[in-house]
């Protein structure tokens, strides 16, 4: 067997093969847009029973689209989100990536309230909202208490993201904190249960990245 080296056709070959595996009535429970989303990550997790789990609110994928191809920020829960964002993609789109949980306030900030650093991003996050930093999409890959801590907060302020993307991963409020995302009102792409992870988060993100550039390359 020769082994393929080109990224390209990897990925390439990837998506026939995962194509291959589902069949048409499980793709048909999506949109063209969601069905991108979930074969992406299925790609990223190597596991096609993924797609049992992946939850859209509707028009999430073309709320997400729509803040990209608008230019406003994207923000990452953890480092290791950010850094599995393809910031090439992002920066034909004119958009900036950012995590603020190394941030000196966040620190401080965590220590004096005794919460999470995840959570005191969140609060300086929605700070910077009022200072002009505009934040459409927030990706929490990682952290239940930030997203917990985002969606309280949300319903005390005007501003609110156009979408969240939450796939905490984990045992202690993971599954909790995703069911509160659904429940929410504000548009969403999540997955049910304990699985999830920054690399699920990330190649959402990336996902909605692909279809701005191609709508952008179209318009």
């Amino acid at each position: 067997m020769k082994l393929l080296m080109d990224p390209a056709k990897i990925e390439e070959e990837s998506f026939r093969r995962i194509e291959a595996l589902l069949p048409a009535s499980i793709k048909g429970q999506f949109s063209r847009g969601e069905w991108e989303v979930t074969r992406r990550i299925i790609h990223t997790t190597g596991d096609p029973e993924f797609y049992r789990l992946v939850r859209f609110s509707k028009g999430a994928v073309d709320e997400g689209v729509k803040a990209l191809l608008e230019k406003k920020g994207v923000y990452a829960d953890t480092r290791m989100l950010l850094s599995g964002i393809s910031t090439g993609r992002l920066k034909e789109l004119s958009v900036s990536a950012s995590c603020l949980i190394n941030d000196h306030e966040v620190v401080r900030r965590a220590k004096e309230s005794s919460i999470t650093r995840a959570a005191a991003s969140i609060e300086l996050l929605i700070d910077r909202q009022k200072e002009g930093m505009d934040t459409g999409i927030v990706a929490i890959g990682n952290a239940p208490t930030a997203l917990f801590y985002l969606l309280d907060a949300i319903k005390e302020i005007s501003w609110r993201p156009s979408l969240i993307i939450g796939t905490p991963v984990g045992f202690v409020g993971a599954e909790e904190s995703k069911e509160a995302l659904m429940a929410s009102g504000v548009p969403y792409i999540t997955c049910v249960g304990t699985r999830g992870g920054s690399t699920v988060a990330a190649s959402i993100v990336n996902a909605l990245a692909i279809m701005a550039l191609r709508k952008k390359t179209i318009t």
